[in-house]
């Protein structure tokens, strides 16, 4: 399986961040309550400060309900592309009514049965609460922040990351792995004294956050070696008639100048992140790719964890590697990550079989 972030044979486990888990509501709820006790403790009568909230809550309803007719004011050209042609879906899609004016009906009705003085008041109030709403909104300051966005992406499900892991799983991973070891069988029956340990009868996917990829391993690390090709599996997919699948092994020098073998191969769609940060039409950054190439992970993950067939099949190496360098430096980030994620688990079993023999 693969290493849960936050074990000990990924060394950069702390690097991918873990799923949000509310502590923003619960912060939220903590400040509501000390507001409350200050505003307990000011001693001000009860109906000057139920009046003052029902002046806020109608004033923030009213700015909800501004918001939705400056975007309705868009979405009416686009009827026929977004809402079916039809402008109540849009009308919807803008301003949740039912919320919003019973809200407005519910503290403006209040904030009128607790004003005090004649009707002038409450329509300065009114218009005051217009003007600064509109201001907010033709400055721009409505705007979430970029942690807000994240949030929403990552809850919705609807991150670049989340497709292209979705993708991958479903396009190849969902193919392949249930597959390779059989393949690997028929390859070991063949060759007996290549893949000896069946720990290393996995898929090494590297997933560098980095998303430099080096289409050639032995040129991204002096101490990889092309071995040969695994058995390919042929398939009839999408039209194509026997499409191929394979996988490379590779032999791979050790810290103590041993050769193991295993297969291994770079996550593919970490290509695309990185092709989108270097296009100005994609208008994605750096920083958008790294969070992204660390989401993927994540959301890969949880995929595989999830997939009873995949089990016990492959084994995710995510690495910080080089950003803005090369990644066909001299020990590169393959060698090591594969020092301490591709062979824990052979090395663990060879020092136990040297104990025996004592």
């Amino acid at each position: 399986m693969a290493h849960k972030p936050g074990t000990p044979s990924n060394p950069a486990a702390p690097l991918i961040p873990k799923a949000r888990e509310g502590r923003a509501q619960r912060a939220a709820y903590i400040l509501l309550a000390l507001c409350a006790a200050a505003l307990y403790l000011a001693g001000e009568p009860l109906a000057c400060i139920a009046r003052i909230l029902t002046s806020h809550f109608a004033a923030l309803q009213i700015g909800a309900l501004l918001k939705g007719t400056c975007y309705l004011a868009e979405e009416i050209f686009h009827l026929e592309a977004r809402h079916r042609g039809s402008f109540r879906r849009a009308l919807s899609a803008c301003i949740p009514l039912r919320w919003h004016v019973t809200l407005l009906l519910v503290c403006g009705s209040a904030h009128v049965a607790l004003l005090e003085g004649d009707g002038q008041q409450l329509g300065l109030h009114l218009g005051l609460a217009c003007f600064c709403q509109l201001l907010i909104l033709a400055l721009g300051l409505h705007k979430p922040s970029a942690v807000e966005i994240s949030e929403m992406s990552e809850r919705s499900k609807q991150n670049v990351a989340h497709g292209l892991a979705w993708s991958y799983y479903v396009g190849y991973l969902k193919i392949v792995l249930p597959r390779l070891k059989e393949s690997m069988e028929k390859f070991s029956r063949a060759n007996p004294n290549v893949l000896a340990r069946r720990e290393t009868w996995k898929l090494h996917i590297l997933v560098p956050l980095s998303c430099d990829i080096c289409d050639d391993l032995e040129k991204a690390d002096s101490n990889i070696q092309y071995l040969t090709d695994l058995p390919e599996t042929t398939l009839t997919r999408a039209g194509t008639k026997r499409r191929v699948y394979k996988h490379s092994l590779y032999a791979i020098r050790d810290e103590d100048n041993k050769f193991r073998h295993c297969a291994v191969e770079y996550a593919t769609p970490l290509q695309s992140l990185h092709a989108m940060s270097q296009d100005e039409c994609a208008a994605f950054s750096r920083e958008d790719r790294v969070e992204q190439a660390k989401l993927f992970y994540r959301t890969l993950e949880e995929i595989l964890q999830g997939a009873k067939a995949c089990a016990g099949t492959y084994r995710l190496i995510a690495y910080e590697g080089m950003v803005g360098g090369s990644a066909t430096a001299g020990e590169g980030a393959v060698s090591q990550h594969r020092r301490t994620s591709c062979w824990r688990s052979q090395r663990s079993k060879e020092d136990a079989d040297r104990a025996g023999a004592y």
